[in-house]
């Protein structure tokens, strides 16, 4: 059990605590009990009170002896017997419920609407009958006189299903096209709807007819065209008093002989009011969104506790004339709750009266309602810092607590230029979103190839440079792209084109050799100007012609400095082109004939006079050439031709020798 402090009013949680699981033994729940304290002081006012899923619904017989409660998952109803304590039986369903309503004054008899458009009708031994209903319902009512079951749903109409008769009788139609809560005053059996359009609608069952209709909310003057909001909560207190709740947080309370509320109340979040229940006794009125239960007085409309939710609150109910709550919520266990000053404990747990007394002298925590806890630095922010020391800031630890309706005042004022802050951010953030790719352009390009590397990015294509496989291309100097290529330089103009938008749907043809030799063929016929006239280009504009024009143009070029080059090469003087495998006799020495193949070129042409003179290496379009000049009066050659000469003579004379005369071996030179 936990105990909070809400405006002088101590509220007692009595499902707060850890809980044992089931399988310890006695044991060892003696011995957790002795050393935990949290253990000791929790109280399980009812068993097992809990769902296996969430809990959905929550109602009190109206015998006050037993409690009723639906949830998921598997969809079920549980009721718990206030005698016992414990659990009574438990059932499940084959859809959720979204509401259900008891026919008898215990659990014999219950009727429950289910959100596939299904109605079963419980008794006491289980499920009795099944039925379907025309549209998805939101609500029921049961009228005991006439033992008419009312049905709202997302239709305007209001369906009647006799339990008598056991058939559907003939159906009310509302000016709303979807009613949302409809209840019967338990005194005069006044039917009222609350309707998605902010009306109430009153009907009389005895003579099937609208006896009026109240405008509860109206459409905002400021927004036209605005819905106004809708009626989710709807609850008599006596045959002349009613409450409703709507859509955006409001509370109204009405007298049957007034169209205006004598009492209103704002919830201040902004959320839909789920339930409204009185407590005559004292006065008070309970009104119930998702994330609070407020208490406050129905004449006044001051606030004297609330109760917030540790997970979003589903439905509530209270045991008349005391001051016992269950709420039913988005969680396994259900909350209970109870407030000395609201009533006294049930007649089944009396003994809270006397448990209460001896805690009140414990420390409980304060709580503030409808303050803003704000630290020293935003209270600056605010400018507030000049209500120090009045009642409207009340000093907690390291901050204040501030009236929630000065403290959005003081923030509507602080963000008048929020707007434009605002504006100014968003630029700053598109000029650093855009900062970024710049610099990792500059700074991840490679250092092979940054030309093409840099196109693959903006092209936004890098996945070639994270390809392993390529990954040379980007840091091998040999695999550098060289623009001054014949290739390269025919290939550029086709580039080019692709880059362009596409005018046309005609594919793009591919550089065959046939575009080139066909220019080839007619180049010595035709001059440039003839071949390439602006008069050709403005008779077609076809992008085929296009690109094989540049082509054409470039392969031109290209031979046009080729000629040149060789021109160039006749002017110079007599100049041959060898290849390294070609049989050269530069620096042949015909005693050391055998060993001429073995030597390379380079020491060949370092063996002829004047060498430096003679062997030049250039670099052309063509590759690299060296070349060297063999002079015509050069010594090898001559002594060669001297040593051939002379060799001839001797075989001659070698033929004509007397016989008997022994010959010399002349040594070979």
């Amino acid at each position: 059990m936990s105990i909070t402090d809400v405006n002088d009013v101590k509220i007692y949680n009595l499902s707060a605590g850890k809980s044992l699981p089931d399988w310890l033994t006695d044991q060892k729940k003696k011995k957790l009990l002795n050393k935990n304290g949290d253990l000791r002081r929790k109280i399980d006012l009812i068993q097992d009170f809990d769902m296996p899923g969430v809990s959905t619904s929550i109602k009190v017989t109206p015998d006050r002896q037993y409690i009723i409660a639906t949830g998921t998952y598997k969809p079920r109803i549980k009721c718990y017997d206030f005698n016992n304590l414990s659990a009574k039986f438990e059932r499940c369903f084959d859809a959720e419920v979204v509401n259900f309503e008891i026919l008898s004054e215990d659990y014999s008899k219950i009727v429950f609407l289910q959100c596939d458009r299904h109605i079963e009708f419980h008794t006491a031994p289980g499920r009795h009958y099944r039925l379907r209903i025309p549209k998805f319902g939101r609500d029921l009512a049961y009228h005991a006189p006439t033992c008419d079951l009312f049905l709202v749903a997302a239709s305007p109409e209001i369906y009647r299903f006799n339990l008598e008769r056991g058939q559907f009788s003939q159906s009310f139609e509302t000016q709303s096209p979807v009613n949302n809560v409809c209840v019967v005053n338990p005194e005069h059996h006044l039917l009222c709807v609350g309707t998605e359009k902010g009306t109430v609608e009153a009907w009389d069952p005895r003579q099937h007819s609208r006896c009026a209709a109240l405008q509860v909310t109206a459409e905002n003057p400021g927004d036209e065209g605005t819905p106004a909001p809708s009626i989710t909560a709807l609850n008599f207190k006596n045959g002349l008093q009613f409450g409703t709740g709507t859509s955006d947080g409001q509370i109204f309370l009405f007298d049957l002989r007034s169209n205006r509320p004598f009492t209103t109340k704002d919830h201040m979040n902004n959320l839909p009011i789920k339930r409204i229940n009185f407590n005559p006794n004292a006065s008070v009125v309970y009104s119930m969104d998702s994330g609070i239960l407020k208490i406050w007085d129905e004449n006044t409309g001051k606030q004297l506790t609330f109760i917030e939710s540790t997970s979003e609150f589903n439905d509530f109910c209270t045991i008349p004339g005391t001051g016992m709550l269950f709420f039913a919520q988005e969680d396994k266990r259900m909350q209970t709750f109870y407030i000395p000053q609201l009533g006294p404990a049930p007649r089944w747990c009396s003994f809270l009266d006397n448990l209460t007394e001896e805690l009140d002298t414990e420390l409980v925590q304060n709580i503030y309602d409808d303050y803003k806890f704000v630290t020293q630095q935003e209270l600056a922010e605010l400018n507030l810092e000049d209500l120090k020391g009045t009642n409207l800031l009340r000093a907690y630890m390291h901050g204040y607590f501030v009236d929630i309706r000065l403290y959005r005042k003081a923030r509507s004022a602080v963000d008048y230029y929020s707007f434009d802050r605002y504006k100014k951010q968003k630029a700053r953030q598109q000029i650093e979103e855009t900062r970024p790719s710049r610099v990792e352009i500059k700074t991840d390009l490679p250092k092979v190839n940054r030309e093409f590397a840099s196109k693959l990015i903006e092209a936004e294509s890098d996945a070639l440079m994270h390809d392993g496989r390529f990954a040379a291309l980007f840091a091998d100097p040999d695999f550098t792209i060289d623009e001054n290529v014949e290739e390269y330089r025919l290939l550029k103009p086709v580039l080019a084109h692709l880059k362009k938008p596409k005018n046309t749907r005609k594919p793009i043809p591919k550089v065959t050799p046939a575009v080139l030799q066909e220019d080839e063929a007619v180049q010595h016929e035709s001059t440039d100007e003839d071949l390439f006239s602006e008069q050709e280009a403005d008779e077609s504009s076809d992008d085929d012609q296009k690109w094989t024009k540049d082509v054409k143009k470039e392969y031109k070029k290209i031979q046009k400095e080729k000629r040149q080059e060789e021109e160039a090469k006749k002017a110079e003087g007599d100049t041959i082109k060898i290849r390294a495998e070609d049989d050269l006799t530069v620096g042949w020495d015909p005693r050391k004939g055998g060993r001429r193949k073995e030597m390379t070129l380079g020491d060949r042409i370092a063996r002829q006079e004047s060498a430096e003179n003679a062997f030049k290496v250039e670099d052309t379009s063509m590759g690299r050439q060296m070349k060297f000049t063999v002079g015509s009066g050069s010594k090898g050659m001559r002594n060669r031709a001297d040593q051939i000469r002379k060799h001839r003579e001797e075989r001659r004379q070698l033929v004509r020798r007397p016989r008997g005369i022994k010959l010399k071996r002349l040594p070979f030179k």
